[in-house]
This record gives C-alpha cells, sequence and structure tokens, in this order.
C-alpha cells in the first residue's frame, strides 16, 4: 500500500521531460487536491473520505487506506502510468500482481519504487542531430487507444479506425529505412530512383498565384525534390497535372488519371520504395494555417491516410495491402514532427477510399497549407519535411 502512495509522489518529483504538459498538470492538480483534503479531513494528506469515514459511511480511521483507495483512482484515471509500473515490475522480476486491485508490483532489485516509474522508453522512432524542442510522447501514452485518437487523429464519417488497426506499438516496429541505392543507372544516366513525387491535384495554387506564376504545388513539389536530392536521395519528380483532362479542369477522375501515370512510372522504374501525392488543402477563408520555423512563415502541413474500408467494412473493391505501412509511416513522420518541429503537422486525417496508397509501403499524401497560404509559407514548409522524411527514411 505505501507503494502505491509512493507512486504518485515520485512521478510528481522526478518527471522528466517524457511527461508531457497534460501529464503533469494533472499530477499537479493530484497533489494540491491531496493536500486540501488532508487539511480538510484533519488526517493524513490524501485521505479519500472524511477523517473517521469510509466508502458509504463506514467507519474507517486508517488514513493509509484512504490513501489506497485515492492512489488507485488515480491509477484507474491514467492507465499508461499503470502499465508503466507493471511493465517495470515485470522486467524486474517482481510480482505481476494488478495495480488496480492492490498488489502492487515489487521488486528488491530496485532501489526505489521512483526509479522504476521515471525508466520508460521514448516513442521517437529515430533521433535526430536537431534538438527535441517539442513533444517527446512515451510508448505507454500511445498504447492508450482513446489518448492515441485523440492527439494524433482526425477520423472522417465515412470510415473508421478501430483498436484492431490503430495499434501505436506495431506503428512504431515498422523499419522504414531504405535499402541502399543498386543496380543499373536509370535512363537519366543517374542512381536508380528511390523517391517518386507527384501531384494528383497538380493544378492547386496559392494566395499569390496572379502575381507569381510558380506559385502552385508543382513547384512546391520540385522544391522539395531538389531538398531530398540535397540529402543523397534519388528521386523523381512528376510535374503532370493529373486533374486536367483536355485542358479544363476535372478532379472527378483525378485519382484514376494518377494512378495510370505513376504506375506506369512505378513500372519503368521499380527501384522506387518510396511515393508521395503532395497537395494543398482547402479551407474557409478565416483559417491561416501559418507557423514559424527557423524564423521563416512557414504553412503548415497535414498527412492524409484512406482507409479502404467505412463503418460497414472494407471497401472490397479498394483493396490496400500497404494500409498498416501507409498508417505507421505517416504516424512515425508526424511524432518526429512533434519533437523536432512543434506546430509544423496538423493532425494525421483519416479518410475511407484508397487515394492511391497502395502502391508502396512508404507511400504518404500531404497537404501543404491551403488556398490562402502563400507560396513562400508553402515552399519553406518543403524544408521540414524534408528533414522529416529524411530521418524516418534513414532510420537513424
Amino acid at each position: 500500500d505505501e507503494e502505491v502512495a509512493a507512486v504518485v509522489g515520485s512521478v510528481k518529483e522526478n518527471a522528466t521531460p517524457e511527461y508531457d504538459d497534460e501529464v503533469m498538470a494533472q499530477i499537479e492538480q493530484h497533489a494540491a487536491e491531496t493536500e486540501k483534503k488532508g487539511k480538510h479531513s484533519g488526517g493524513a494528506a490524501g485521505g479519500a473520505f472524511p477523517a473517521g469515514e469510509g466508502e458509504e459511511g463506514i467507519p474507517d480511521p486508517d488514513p493509509a487506506y484512504r490513501e489506497l483507495v485515492r492512489n488507485r483512482q488515480f491509477l484507474e484515471e491514467h492507465p499508461y502510468i499503470k502499465q508503466r509500473l507493471a511493465q517495470a515490475a515485470e522486467g524486474a522480476g517482481g510480482s505481476s500482481g494488478d495495480v488496480a486491485g492492490g498488489g502492487m508490483p515489487g521488486s528488491q532489485n530496485d532501489s526505489s519504487v521512483a526509479s522504476r516509474v521515471v525508466t520508460s522508453q521514448s516513442a521517437l522512432p529515430v533521433r535526430s542531430g536537431l534538438p527535441v524542442v517539442g513533444r517527446e510522447y512515451v510508448r505507454e501514452q500511445l498504447a492508450d487507444y482513446d489518448f492515441l485518437m485523440k492527439n494524433f487523429y482526425i477520423v472522417h464519417a465515412n470510415t473508421t479506425a478501430g483498436r484492431d488497426l490503430m495499434k501505436a506499438d506495431e506503428f512504431l516496429s515498422r523499419d522504414f529505412s531504405l535499402d541502399a541505392p543498386g543496380g543499373e543507372a536509370d535512363s537519366r544516366g543517374g542512381a536508380p530512383p528511390q523517391i517518386l513525387i507527384y501531384h494528383t491535384h497538380g493544378s492547386e495554387t496559392f494566395a499569390d498565384y496572379g502575381e507569381n506564376p510558380e506559385a502552385d504545388i508543382i513547384h512546391v513539389g520540385s522544391y522539395l525534390a531538389e531538398l531530398l536530392a540535397a540529402k543523397g536521395y534519388s528521386v523523381i519528380h512528376d510535374p503532370s497535372r493529373y486533374d486536367m483532362y483536355g485542358g479544363e479542369l476535372d478532379r472527378s477522375q483525378a485519382y484514376t488519371y494518377s494512378l495510370d501515370g505513376v504506375t506506369k512510372i512505378l513500372q519503368e522504374n521499380p527501384s522506387i520504395q518510396v511515393v508521395l501525392d503532395v497537395h494543398r488543402d482547402g479551407v474557409s477563408e478565416e483559417t491561416h494555417q501559418v507557423t514559424e520555423i527557423d524564423g521563416k512563415p512557414t504553412a503548415q502541413i497535414m498527412f492524409f491516410n484512406g482507409t479502404s474500408q467505412t463503418p460497414e467494412g472494407p471497401i472490397e473493391y479498394l483493396p490496400n495491402p500497404n494500409l498498416e505501412n501507409n498508417l505507421a509511416f505517416s504516424f512515425q513522420l508526424k511524432l518526429c514532427a512533434e519533437a523536432y518541429f512543434p506546430g509544423f503537422t496538423r493532425k494525421i486525417y483519416l479518410k475511407g477510399l484508397r487515394y492511391n496508397l497502395h502502391l508502396r509501403g512508404r507511400s504518404a499524401l500531404i497537404e501543404v497549407g491551403a488556398q490562402n497560404n502563400t507560396y513562400e509559407e508553402a515552399r519553406n514548409a518543403m524544408e521540414p519535411l524534408s528533414e522529416l522524411l529524411d530521418m524516418v527514411l534513414r532510420g537513424e
């Protein structure tokens, strides 16, 4: 019972940057309420009931019991902390008792409960030479399905994303590091291509397009290709406008046209392992999706996943054998963004259909800013995006 009480205190006193602001706020609130209740009861700090009274008014003069009940409730409300304790105890060879039930795991090999609480594995899939200036999550947080969905995803009403699909541990276990370039040179005499950048909606433009004919998504994609090439990747940029047909804008069949075009490129270049469909979003005019990175105004981006399913079940005519890899790829990119470029990415958007993401496991649809962002803001966004891609694709 004493170990249960020590858990909360040690979390507060020994917390590391692995805890996010929201968790720390909850812990601070718990400490304040504990002290307040202790004063009002005239008993030990943390009393869950008035002094001398237990659950349902049953006499209970034991403050240790009241503290036990209080801490059980706290751990139930914070399942990833509860899970962390159980995993730490299991790893130390301690008891596997149920924390919520009062059987706190213990280990004689540990110097204190605090030493187990603060030791946890970061969920950051890769480490970069860049400083971590944002939020770094731990695996126990992300193992909580509700926490995961609340903090990382928006789910459109035409699809579903259940616990059987959205498993952070599995997403984090995937290795997206690229195979080393090899094979014969391509038709241009360069190394076999690894990355393809294209635009299903190639006609999308930015706010200053009338003054700057380069203010469109294709020129943004071209800059991304340059940045990735400068990092040593072999990149193909397809500047086709798949939303134009017969000289007129036609987005009703754009994904069909882009599927045909991209499939042909992949057949001609089987070494391609990464396929990026770069778009520009559309939002209300009152919304300006911009942040500042390295002193530059930078359009925010959003990773977009098609799930190939409705709430009623899979869409049989749109199979995607790469769905879990697609979800894992965007999730790892998002996690890196949270740590290294806070405020740069919006929540990942999940929607039904497939959006040609089935073509490769490392496929991503990326929305860059919106119609009211400037070309400068959108172009600047390619710099942190190229860093994120490099982190995940190098796997270092």
